[in-house]
């Protein structure tokens, strides 16, 4: 019996899939098959190149200060991640430069998006970092790949949870988590001070934007100002993705859903791993009777 997992996508809620695979590895349940979309493509990554617990030890040591050091300024307006201190890192905590898909001892795939048809890639050849690279390319955070003659961005807008990969890699039963299940909404936080000064490049332009909407439409009210750059683009991303993860496994359910507690977790708050990780675990825990009546049963 093959057991497939499939990674949902999620920005820095994903870090709860380290304590998900912990987990279920400590309850003697090993997958064969490993899919990923955004995130949940660079924990598998980081899982089936051995590579995991490291992953884990240093997102847990990072800080609010070594978070902002992956964002800048970008004059090409390509997206704001440092895309060389991103390929360190994916180079020392995910899989090395010539780590190959197909050299890997478990099968391994990634979605990502074609930007120019909207239809969903699945990377299953090719080097391991490239396909992470391809499916975690958030528009306006990192710039469009390039991968054999298209231009490939995140996974998420169109696969955000990759149960039918994991089904056509031969997967007898699949295992899904979803990141996404109770987030629509939840960080839609109207600013209570136009003039509040944030720090970073982030809140810099935050304030920027946020400064500018609200003096072109002349409000004055707190409840009447426009959301931050920022949660603008969380929400969206959030009802993007909860929408379409919805629409997918109303379609192709997996065989166990894993819906992880995340909402409290923002967007771009990768530093707050810990907190993600602890939940990915007790996630695991909560629906174990679940998970063992249906291994049971296959």
């Amino acid at each position: 019996m093959n057991i497939g997992l499939a990674l949902g996508s999620g920005s820095s809620r994903g870090w709860s899939h380290i304590g998900v695979i912990n987990e279920l590895a400590d309850q003697g349940i090993v997958p064969d098959i490993i899919c990923g979309t955004s995130i949940g493509s660079l924990v598998g990554a980081s899982y089936v190149s051995n590579n995991l617990e490291k992953l884990e030890e240093w997102v847990c040591s990072l800080t609010k200060f070594e978070t902002a050091r992956f964002f800048e300024i970008n004059t090409s307006l390509n997206g704001f991640v440092n895309i060389e201190r991103l390929h360190h890192f994916l180079s020392k905590y995910v899989a090395s430069e010539n780590s190959a898909i197909n050299g890997l001892a478990k099968q391994y795939a990634t979605v990502a998006t074609d930007l120019e048809t909207g239809r969903e890639v699945w990377l299953t050849k090719g080097t391991v970092l490239e396909a992470v690279w391809s499916s975690i390319s958030l528009p306006g955070l990192f710039p469009a790949i390039r991968n054999d003659n298209k231009w490939l961005v995140d996974g998420g807008l169109v696969n955000p949870v990759p149960i039918s990969v994991c089904r056509a890699l031969g997967a007898d039963i699949v295992i899904a988590v979803n990141l996404n299940g109770d987030i629509v909404g939840k960080h839609f936080q109207k600013p209570n001070n136009i003039i509040k000064q944030n720090t970073g490049v982030v809140g810099k332009i935050t304030d920027l934007v946020t400064e500018y909407a609200a003096s072109a439409f002349s409000t004055t009210k707190a409840e009447d100002q426009p959301p931050s750059l920022f949660e603008a683009i969380a929400s969206s991303v959030n009802i993007t993705q909860d929408r379409i993860t919805r629409s997918r496994m109303a379609g192709d359910p997996p065989d166990i859903l894993l819906s992880p507690k995340l909402s409290h977790i923002g967007l771009l708050e990768f530093y707050r791993a810990s907190e993600a990780i602890n939940e990915g675990k007790e996630c695991v825990q909560r629906m174990l009777p679940e998970i063992r009546h249906v291994l049971s049963m296959a």
